[in-house]
């Protein structure tokens, strides 16, 4: 298999007044599942391609294996790599599409055959082979384009957003098959996608861009859980978390918060002795927001007098959003779907003071 080393890798476009991508680093583990998430326009797209060998690098350095790579060309990196679009060939049928590429590295017309028919088995192909593109359903051939670069057996898959032209169903059946195979071949991979539900549930880590720059990298929860910065805590989470306006005092050797018309009691952290009298933001996840607290709930819950702007029914949950009545400010929770409340009433809602977040009002930074 195989480790990949991004360091420092920058790429400018000729004419440009910035680096599209800006000084990224960062190592893919062996059989690891690496997602590069971001918003459109970030330079995730850029980095892979600039990996597989089809962007010239500006500065910085992409190494397989301790080996860099700069100079080889994109066929001779033993790079699979998946786009978008299918890219199929329309004229060929299933059999032929799998099988171009070996043909094309004059492997033995057996060992094609081999590998053709136990890609084929493994994404439920088998009864397609003889069919054409145009005979094949999305699903069908984003597999097909799956199986081209797993008869190929790489060092490295390369993923760049392979499910955006599918349907939501069969998006998640395509997902979930990605999942599988990744676990029973284990290549090495990397995976870009500005969908936030595919990076929390295929990859082993998530590097989070923006703006050509990474912002934050780890696993799917711990990123969730612990943002860098508003930037993560906004993108990642539907909906996201909210964010309202702050303030971090001091009283009789204790830090606490004052925002919404809330006054709360903050662990004790050396970090925010520095902020005593300071503007923050102050974050809380929609789910730890609650119609009233839960049963044996601590101390550690307050509540806010609200009023219920928008009740947004999803089945298995409710979304509720709400004005604060102290500051004006809009508050999402997320709340179960047997809610009573409507449009127009005034409730004071729940939160977990233990699941805040501060973050450094002018750099956007967590206090941790």
């Amino acid at each position: 298999m195989a480790v990949i080393t991004v360091d420092k890798l920058c790429k400018r476009y000729a004419g440009a007044a910035a680096n599209a991508v800006d000084d990224i680093s960062f190592t893919v583990a062996d059989r690891e599942f690496m997602v590069l998430l971001g918003p459109s326009g970030c330079g995730k797209s850029t980095v892979l391609r600039m990996i597989a060998g089809l962007e010239p690098i500006t500065s910085g350095t992409v190494s397989i294996d301790g080996r860099v790579v700069n100079q080889v060309p994109a066929k001779s990196r033993d790079i699979a790599m998946v786009f978008q679009s299918y890219a199929l060939y329309p004229h060929m049928n299933v059999y032929d599409n799998l099988a171009f590429g070996l043909r094309r590295r004059d492997v033995d017309r057996t060992e094609i055959e081999r590998r053709v028919h136990a890609a084929a088995g493994k994404l439920g192909l088998a009864e397609f082979l003889e069919r054409k593109p145009h005979a094949l359903s999305g699903g069908q051939r984003q597999r097909v384009a799956l199986g081209r670069a797993i008869v190929r057996d790489p060092r490295v898959f390369l993923f760049d957003e392979p499910l955006s032209n599918l349907d939501a169903a069969l998006r998640v059946t395509t997902r979930n098959e990605l999942i599988r195979q990744q676990q029973e071949i284990g290549t090495t991979s990397i995976y870009v996608t500005h969908d936030q539900v595919e990076a929390m549930t295929m990859g082993h880590r998530i590097c989070i861009m923006n703006q050509g720059r990474v912002v934050q990298i780890g696993a799917p929860l711990e990123v969730y859980r612990y943002p860098a910065d508003t930037f993560v805590a906004r993108f990642l989470g539907n909906p996201p978390m909210n964010l309202l306006p702050g303030r971090v005092e001091l009283s009789e050797g204790a830090a606490r918060a004052r925002f919404a018309g809330a006054v709360v009691t903050l662990e004790r952290r050396a970090s925010l002795l520095s902020y005593a009298g300071r503007d923050v933001t102050v974050g809380i996840r929609p789910e730890d927001v609650y119609e009233s607290p839960p049963p044996g709930a601590s101390e550690s819950f307050v509540r806010l007098a609200a009023r219920v702007v928008a009740v947004e029914p999803l089945g298995a949950e409710t979304l509720l959003v709400l004005a604060l009545e102290a500051s004006g400010e809009e508050l999402v929770a997320r709340v179960g779907r047997d809610t009573r409340l409507r449009r127009g009433d005034r409730h004071q809602v729940a939160l977990d003071a233990a699941a805040l977040h501060l973050f450094d009002s002018t750099t956007t930074k967590a206090i941790v």
